[in-house]
């Protein structure tokens, strides 16, 4: 099989889909692999290093998408890579559609076969790709979040951690999963003030066993989330729900009670956001004021550490990547399901029902879709 490996385009990505190693890899299985000339350069990797290992170069996108098998990427398509798209090619990428219908759209005309990393299950009944940029993303929500609530930044001038004698700052997580568990440790070990909330009785028991007293564990209510995040410094969303849009959580009202200066990092921006005020934001402007409270919602956060991020992605992406090439999409599908539950569009229709009723379209079991 041919596989294309773009460079990303969307605005502030750095991230490459495939790192050498895993250009090795398929090469030694006999496949074929083509990179985007320069590809790789945002986490320090040059061409002579895909070079070394197999890979052969190409000088355009367009080439790329032109010839390609399967392409894997880091990011959603933008617009203009979509309409590159061709029936029948393989798309394996993030592709977050349940908030994005101008992308659902172009993917449902291009016809192409596009498998969501976000959507992929393990027998665990976990996200194992997503996890790795969740564990990312959860790390960093505490160091943006430290860093705009400094005064210089507009947040209300408050050290996570204090100092003897002065208070730490109160850091409110609303959800326990990976995103959660990881914003959790990083905020515990910069001595703040950590509550999470959630609606999992079992998971909150978890936490409470792991953080022991440095965690205030809480049952998700509306009034527990009004009573807590009212009086936080940082609030943490850290909501998911696979495939469909995050549900809105914190409600605009609720903005002008919270202290001016507070701040909020809306991991979930990728999928809505679960402030009712969120809108997607870059790297390069990252934050913005509503109501007094700096709101921080990068919707691609892990690209800030694009070298962090590219081998923590290929780590867990490999194994998928060698059963589509080897096997071909249909049999790789049939052989895993948990790789089916990756397929989002086939050929023109929708296979993930939560993409389906979100965007109000028919829906198409991935079973009958490649029947």
């Amino acid at each position: 099989m041919l596989i294309g490996v773009p460079k990303e385009i969307k605005s502030q990505e750095y991230r490459v889909g495939m790192v050498p190693s895993s250009v090795r890899e398929l090469v030694h299985m006999g496949h074929k692999v083509l990179v985007e000339k320069d590809a790789g350069l945002g986490i320090a990797i040059d061409d002579a290093q895909y070079e070394a290992v197999g890979a052969q170069l190409a000088e355009t996108a367009e080439e790329i998408f032109a010839k390609a098998d399967l392409l894997v990427k880091v990011k959603e398509p933008q617009p203009n890579e979509c309409k590159m798209l061709r029936p029948g090619q393989i798309l394996f990428t993030y592709l977050h559609l349940a908030p994005d219908p101008i992308q659902t759209q172009l993917l449902i005309e291009s016809g192409c076969v596009a498998i969501a990393y976000e959507t992929v299950t393990d027998r665990f009944g976990q996200l194992p790709l997503l996890s790795p940029m969740s564990e990312v993303a959860g790390r960093m929500s505490i160091q943006a979040g430290a860093r705009s609530l400094e005064k210089a930044h507009g947040g209300r001038g408050v050290l996570l951690g204090g100092v003897p004698g002065v208070e730490p700052a109160n850091v409110v997580i609303i959800g326990g999963g990976v995103v959660g568990t990881n914003a959790i440790r990083m905020a515990v070990g910069m001595e703040a003030s950590v509550t999470v909330i959630d609606r999992s009785l079992h998971r909150l028991r978890e936490l409470d066993s792991q953080f022991g007293a440095s965690l205030n564990t809480i049952y998700s209510t509306v009034d527990t989330i009004e009573q807590y995040v009212l009086n936080a410094d940082l609030v943490v969303g850290a909501v998911l729900v696979p495939g469909a849009a995050a549900p809105k959580l914190v409600r605009k009202d609720m903005l002008s009670k919270m202290h001016p200066g507070s701040v909020i990092v809306d991991v979930a921006i990728d999928q809505g956001g679960c402030f009712e005020t969120s809108k997607a934001t870059t790297h390069a402007e990252p934050t913005y004021v509503v109501d007094g409270v700096v709101h921080y919602c990068v919707a691609n956060m892990p690209g800030a550490v694009p070298r962090t991020s590219s081998f923590a992605l290929n780590n867990a992406t490999l194994p998928f990547i060698v059963a589509l090439a080897n096997k071909g999409y249909k049999q790789a599908l049939r052989d895993d399901p948990h790789l089916a539950n990756g397929l989002n569009v086939h050929e023109g229709d929708i296979t993930y029902k939560a993409v389906a009723d979100t965007m109000n379209k028919p829906y198409v079991p991935t079973e009958d879709a490649i029947a």
